[in-house]
């Protein structure tokens, strides 16, 4: 048994929806969760800014004793994850790989679009993973930048005139090339869900990368005992706002408030 808890991060509140699987599935887990909300977003930074703050990150996690690392951030998985993964003992399991996987086993067509942040797009990596697993596949992509700002303030409902407005705009290329999967390259994405299921139509499966990944680490740790495990939230900052958007995130009450955490700490 090794009951040492699960570290994730993400730039805000989207990898709750990764801790929202985990609770699912690895109900026994303690979890240590950070979200950077005092930088958000991630994905229109710049490569050397995403690596700068992705050490940090897991610097910061470590002080945890945890026994791994979910990267619930796509853009991190995206430009950063290799680099970092390589600089600590920790696993680390980022959010690409199990999404590609999900995809491919759920695409009928061989028609996948991906949409993601601007740095998740320009890596250009969910393309060059899928192809390389199968040569035969289309993979379309799209750049989403102003999703994860929605979804920080909550503007994620049907019936939400900005939020349906920019989904129909940004999904329009990829509806256009008739794709039959849908990868949620951003763990902000699945906040959005309802709004891009109604636009995409529900011939489309939407993949959730978050959740994914949640279910990759099920395969790869030691389990702990039989208990009821916990999660505590640590914010970079506004953790007051933090706490009022996160239990509909999770569809549950948070076990603890979120603390700030001064970057200088960590």
């Amino acid at each position: 048994m090794d009951n040492r808890p699960i570290g994730v991060f993400d730039s805000g509140v989207g990898g709750l929806t990764a801790v929202r699987r985990l609770h699912e599935i690895l109900p026994h887990e303690d979890i240590i969760y950070f979200g950077d909300t005092g930088r958000v977003p991630y994905g229109t930074r710049s490569a050397e800014t995403i690596l700068k703050y992705t050490r940090q990150d897991v610097h910061f996690l470590q002080a945890f004793d945890i026994k791994a690392i979910v990267v619930a951030c796509n853009t991190v998985s995206a430009t950063a994850l290799d680099t970092v993964a390589a600089e600590t003992d920790v696993p680390m399991i980022g959010v690409v790989s199990p999404a590609c996987d999900a995809a491919r086993k759920a695409t009928v067509t061989g028609r996948i679009g991906v949409i993601g942040t601007q740095a998740t797009v320009r890596s250009g990596v969910y393309e060059r993973m899928l192809t390389a697993a199968d040569p035969n596949l289309s993979v379309f992509m799209q750049a989403c930048p102003l999703l994860v700002p929605l979804a920080e303030n909550g503007r994620v409902h049907r019936g939400d005139i900005v939020a349906e407005t920019l989904v129909r705009e940004y999904l329009a290329p990829i509806k256009a090339q008739g794709v039959d999967t849908l990868i949620l390259a951003c763990t902000h994405y699945p906040l959005l869900r309802e709004v891009i299921a109604a636009e995409m139509g529900a011939h489309v499966r939407l993949i959730d990368s978050g959740a994914a990944a949640a279910e990759c680490v099920r395969d790869i740790l030691t389990p702990c005992e039989t208990r009821q495990g916990r999660t505590r939230y640590f914010v970079s900052d506004d953790p007051a706002g933090f706490n009022v958007l996160a239990p509909g995130f999770l569809h549950s009450a948070l076990d603890f408030p979120a603390k700030r955490v001064e970057f200088g700490a960590f």
